[in-house]
């Protein structure tokens, strides 16, 4: 017996009475992902369902106190409940830029006014989020960005553009990294939250190669935003922006993970002949196992504090390149069937777009190159060039 049996017992009671069959399916495509949002519409009364009864037991933030809409576990607690989910199949209730990356933010940097305000709702997948971070001329040197907030007297007025903004034309919010001053790069950036519909804010998608994508142009034009939605100090952003990035690269890293646990996903008629491709999935697999595995262990070393703070990039890299690695297998495995494009049989093409749309995982939240001079700076203290 161990002192987490009896949450063990109870969460798996729980969960084998409240999850909906069809919540129970692998996830095939971004359409069995539930995002919310005041625009949501549910696919189907099982998804609708699920998030709501995991959202009402504070599930969908298993973490975060109570009193923001989480569900007060401890992390191993939560890790119990992530393992139960993950032996019965259980898809994630909510999928959301706002539990990932805001709502640590907001916990940390957040005054308790916005935390009562903003967490609850977006436990509860009401306000769907996205992130304002890089710019035609600010990607990877994130720190030169140049979008203003001009000081308005009783609001910010915020000029410029942002790009790569992902689900921008799909969000409610976003949090946003502006220019508060030039009187120093890092010194001088603001985090601000505002409303999309705020007049003055417009998007563009940007069509990527595998025919759709979910990035964006996003533009701001004398857009009001009230003075109290600023997270954390004036001029003092860079500190939320880099702990937020922390928490990116970790959900971009769950990508080597993959949507159907750890092995490769085979179409229907994918039965490799040849033993040298065979060899390479076996592989494949070995290193998918392990690198779940050195995922549980960081995810718990970085709720406690104790991993180091250039260890996001470390496992953002190896979740790119691991998923990246499923996703060219899985080409080779279908044979010509994975390069039909808009067939039924090959679900519109699902695993050729899968697979264009991974090269992307090398460039967004930080470019490959940048994590990897990160990790040899940081980590191994290499000099710099």
């Amino acid at each position: 017996m161990t002192e987490f049996d009896g949450f063990r017992s109870d969460t798996r009671a729980w969960l084998e009475a409240n999850c909906p069959a069809k919540m129970r399916k692998p996830i095939r495509s971004e359409a069995d992902l539930c995002w919310g949002g005041r625009n949501w519409s549910f696919q189907s009364d099982a998804q609708q369902r699920w998030l709501e009864v995991m959202a009402e037991r504070g599930w969908t933030g298993p973490d975060w106190p109570t009193d923001y809409g989480g569900g007060g576990l401890s992390a191993a607690e939560a890790r119990v409940l992530k393992e139960e989910m993950q032996r019965i199949g259980a898809r994630p209730p909510l999928t959301s830029f706002g539990i990932s990356m805001l709502g640590p933010a907001l916990l940390k940097f957040g005054t308790e006014e916005q935390k009562k305000h903003y967490l609850p709702k977006i436990a509860r997948g009401q306000i769907r989020w996205c992130q304002g971070y890089s710019e035609p001329g600010a990607g990877s040197d994130l720190a030169g960005l140049q979008t203003k907030a001009d000081d308005a007297g009783d609001h910010w007025l915020v000029n410029g553009q942002k790009v790569w903004t992902s689900y921008a034309d799909k969000a409610d919010w976003i949090f946003c990294l502006v220019r508060t001053s030039s009187k120093s790069k890092q010194g001088g950036i603001s985090f601000l939250l505002f409303d999309m519909t705020t007049p003055g804010v417009s998007t563009k998608p940007i069509l990527l190669i595998s025919g759709s994508s979910p990035f964006c142009e996003t533009f701001f034009d004398d857009v009001k935003v009230p003075k109290d939605q600023i997270v954390g100090e004036v001029n003092k952003g860079w500190d939320v922006a880099k702990y937020l990035l922390g928490h990116e690269r970790e959900m971009i890293a769950g990508m080597g993970l993959g949507t159907s646990g750890s092995s490769v996903m085979l179409g229907p008629a994918a039965r490799p002949a040849d033993p040298s491709l065979r060899t390479e999935i076996a592989a494949f697999d070995v290193d998918a196992l392990a690198f779940a595995a050195m995922s549980e262990r960081f995810a718990a070393m970085w709720k406690a504090g104790e991993v180091h703070p250039a260890s996001p990039s470390m496992m953002k890299y190896a979740g790119t390149e691991l998923n990246k690695r499923r996703n060219q297998l899985a080409m080779a495995a279908g044979g010509s069937e994975a390069l039909e494009w808009d067939s039924e049989r090959s679900r519109n093409g699902a695993t050729a777009r899968s697979w264009l749309r991974s090269k992307g995982n090398s460039i967004e939240g930080g470019t490959s190159e940048i994590q990897l001079n990160i990790v040899a700076k940081h980590i191994l203290g290499l000099p710099g060039a």
